[in-house]
């Protein structure tokens, strides 16, 4: 059996190597590209569909975004005083340093925004970043910090946080470059 089998795995073997369907490193996977994500023009169109205040960050070189979403929280605010669905802008960045954040961005109320990130953080202090306060909510082993902050632009008001595998410092760049900024036109 075995010398029946042997000649066919060589076979499939070479195969895979000939057609470039795998290859050997002997260091482990190294770090792949980072796929092209058109920030602008996301952010942009996240603006125009859902009426909200959304900023374009304003990041300095190294740091490459490489990924969105929108999504919604049903009863993530309050309208007339009544439950209202809320949207979210979602975007994801790569740090220079390698580590991974997104910034989201919401007409949700905090609470409700937050829940959606991550139900297990709790408030547990403040980073000022360049005059504006953040509220800061981590949690346990499997929890991720979050930060988040109210905006009030020319539009109204937008829930802005942002959390991630990045570090302290990852963190205040985001915040800072996001805040700086005016809110994109959302006619």
């Amino acid at each position: 059996m075995f010398w029946s089998m042997a000649p066919l795995v060589l076979i499939c073997i070479l195969l895979a190597g000939v057609l470039g369907m795998c290859s050997f490193a002997p260091n482990g996977p190294g770090q792949g590209p980072v796929m092209p994500y058109d920030t602008a023009a996301a952010l942009n169109a996240d603006a125009q569909t859902l009426k909200i205040p959304i900023r374009l960050p304003r990041l300095p070189d190294g740091w490459n975004a490489n990924s969105g979403s929108r999504a919604s929280i049903d009863g993530g605010r309050t309208e007339n005083g009544r439950p209202a669905r809320a949207v979210i802008s979602r975007t994801g960045f790569l740090a220079p340093t390698g580590m991974f954040i997104s910034l989201i961005q919401s007409d949700a109320d905090e609470p409700s925004l937050v829940r959606w990130i991550d139900a297990d953080v709790v408030p547990t202090g403040t980073q000022e970043v360049d005059g504006v306060r953040w509220i800061v909510y981590e949690g346990g082993d499997e929890s991720r910090p979050v930060w988040t902050t109210r905006l009030t632009g020319p539009t109204g008001p937008a829930q802005i946080a942002v959390t991630g595998p990045a570090g302290t410092d990852e963190y205040r760049t985001l915040a800072a470059a996001t805040q700086s900024q005016p809110p994109l036109p959302t006619v």
